[in-house]
This record gives C-alpha cells, structure tokens and sequence, in this order.
C-alpha cells in the first residue's frame, strides 16, 4: 500500500505546478501521447492517420434465375440432379445465359429418368435431333418470294392460282422476312396498307371490316358465317 502511495504522488507530481496546482498542458500533452497509441487525434491537430478501413459498407445485388423448362410429364419425379435455379452471383453477367446453360444440362443430364425407368438423356437427344432436321427440312423448301411490305410482304394484292387444293396450305411463305407462312392455291392476299385504309388509318380497325365482309359472303352463300369443313375430293369421285 505504501508503496502505490509513493507512485501515485510520483504520478500526480509530474503533473503539478510549484504553487501545488495542476498544469493542464502536461495532462493534455500525456493525454494526447496515450491516444495516438490507439490511432485518436486528441486536439485536432490532424497529425494522425486513422488506423482501420475508412470507406463504406460496398453494395452488393444477388441475382438467382430461375432455369426454363425444368417440368417434364415423362420425367419420373425425385430422378436426380434437376437444376431449378441458377446459383446466387454478386457480380453481375448474363443471367438468363446461365439459366440457359443449366437447361442443357438439366436435358443432358444421365440421372434423369422416365417414368418406365428408362434414362431420358438419349431420348432428348434423338428429340432435338429430329426437331433439328425437321427445322433443317422446312428451311430447305423453296419459299415463294413477295415484295415487301403487307400482312404477307406485299405492296400490291396478290391472287394465287394454281391447281392445289383451296386448303392445302402448301405455299411456303414469309411474314415481314421473319416468320413462315402457309397458303394455298385460290386465296387473295390483301397489303396492309389497303387493311389500315380500311380501319381509317387503324390495321385492327381495318382486319375487322374484312372479316364482317367474309362473314356475310360466306352466310349469303352457305347461311353459315363459318369457313366450310375440309373434305377428301377422293370420297366423292365415282368408282
């Protein structure tokens, strides 16, 4: 006990003044010492760096997509390794190219199996085979070629004669040079701007007057404003 008391007035000595009285400028001078130590600025003087990261708390976005066309009637439910999402990712990138790439998997995936037992992985690939060739095929037919412009690439009405039958649907066609069509023989292909005339400037409009129009040729004709049934020219030849 003596012996702290000795310290202590040591201690409390250091920082009096010889009138007895305490010097603040000592305190603060020891204060500031003991508080650079620990990375503290004591007076503002601004001679000490903070110690620690200093900036702010990074933002992060989590994306998770779900993977396209995970059910499959003929795939026996619980078969395993069935991705339904992609992982979560911080970092941005494509994330429908990831659920993409998890659908192909989900298609190759040899654990997959049919409700018969059977592994599904070899059937989906005679399937995207044969749909690949059939798309190849389709390609390969010559498409009858119309000027640009109209509900079929038309600027001008066009009348297709021939001698196919009137709902053969057997003419390839294109849409606007992008989506495949089929016509037949006998049919009269109107171009849009003679169906936007026709709504005053509206294609919709316009596409409603000419099926009032069929409507009323077909009633006047048959009494139904029903296109008539496709029959088999065949049945009715005599033998």
């Amino acid at each position: 006990m003596g012996v702290f008391d000795d310290l202590l007035d040591d201690v409390s000595g250091a920082f009096t003044k010889a009138d007895g009285s305490y010097d603040i400028s000592k305190i603060l001078g020891a204060a500031g010492g003991a508080a650079s130590l620990f990375g503290y600025d004591i007076g503002g003087s601004g001679g000490q760096q903070k110690v620690g990261y200093q900036g702010k708390i990074p933002t992060y976005t989590a994306t998770r997509t779900q993977v396209p066309n995970t059910y499959d009637p003929n795939r026996r439910p619980g078969s395993g390794g069935q991705r339904y999402f992609t992982d979560i990712d911080y970092g941005g990138g494509d994330p429908t190219a990831r659920a993409a790439g998890l659908e192909s998997l989900n298609r190759a995936n040899l654990a997959a199996q049919n409700r018969q037992g059977q592994q599904l992985a070899p059937i989906r690939a005679a399937e995207d085979a044969a749909a690949a060739q059939a798309a190849a095929a389709q390609a390969a037919q010559p498409a009858q070629q119309m000027a640009a412009g109209g509900i079929a690439s038309l600027k001008r009405g066009k009348f297709l004669d021939g001698r196919t039958d009137g709902m053969a649907d057997e003419k390839p066609a294109m849409i606007d040079g992008e989506q495949p069509a089929a016509l037949s023989d006998g049919e009269f292909v109107i171009p849009a701007d003679v169906v936007s005339h026709l709504g005053n400037g509206n294609s919709d409009a316009g596409a409603k007057v000419l099926e009032d129009m069929m409507a009323r040729v077909r009633k006047e004709r048959t009494g139904s404003t029903k296109q008539g049934k496709e029959i088999n020219p065949k049945e009715f030849l005599p033998v």
